[in-house]
């Protein structure tokens, strides 16, 4: 992956992580991310956020369902909801959808070839789990769907922490 390489001796990484609705997975996500970061006292270098393709619930927080599930694992999820904006494409470095068409849309927004790279789905980083091509979306799902989301992206967010950190 070109663009993990190229985040390797930067300063200051950006990571804009990308789900529907920005209740559910993207914001878990960005929880379970900044906990990473904090635990290896690293939050200078990162810049975290989440943000949905559609506009269904901004200005809300996330799913109170997302948010019981991963306070029992200890992450705070204070998020407010937004959608995905045109300048997202230029301030950060990587946009992770969790699925296919929240893939979809972002190429579909995104202006150049160069923003398109940025573009990586978040189950590239998930190694425990191979019967699964995308991140599954909990909303529907009940108890069981929130505990394999927030598994799969502990999984995925640890991975990518060690995917840019290492060798720099």
């Amino acid at each position: 992956m070109i663009a993990i390489e190229n985040l390797k001796e930067k300063e200051k990484v950006r990571v804009l992580f990308v789900c529907l609705g920005n209740i559910c997975r993207s914001p878990a996500a960005d929880g379970i991310m900044q906990a990473i970061i904090k635990e290896h006292n690293d939050e200078h270098r990162w810049e975290i956020d989440s943000a949905g393709t559609g506009g269904y619930h901004i200005g809300d927080l996330p799913d109170h369902r997302m948010r019981i599930h991963a306070r029992r694992r200890g992450y705070e999820l204070n998020h407010i909801c937004r959608q995905v904006r045109q300048s997202d494409f230029d301030e950060f470095d990587l946009i992770i959808p969790m699925d296919a068409s929240n893939e979809r849309n972002l190429l579909r927004l995104s202006p150049t070839d160069e923003t398109d790279a940025k573009i990586i789905p978040m189950i590239k980083f998930v190694n425990m789990a191979r019967n699964f091509d995308h991140i599954p979306d909990p909303y529907y799902d009940g108890a069981d769907g929130f505990e394999l989301v927030l598994d799969l992206l502990e999984n995925g967010c640890a991975n990518l922490y060690d995917l840019i950190t290492k060798t720099r």
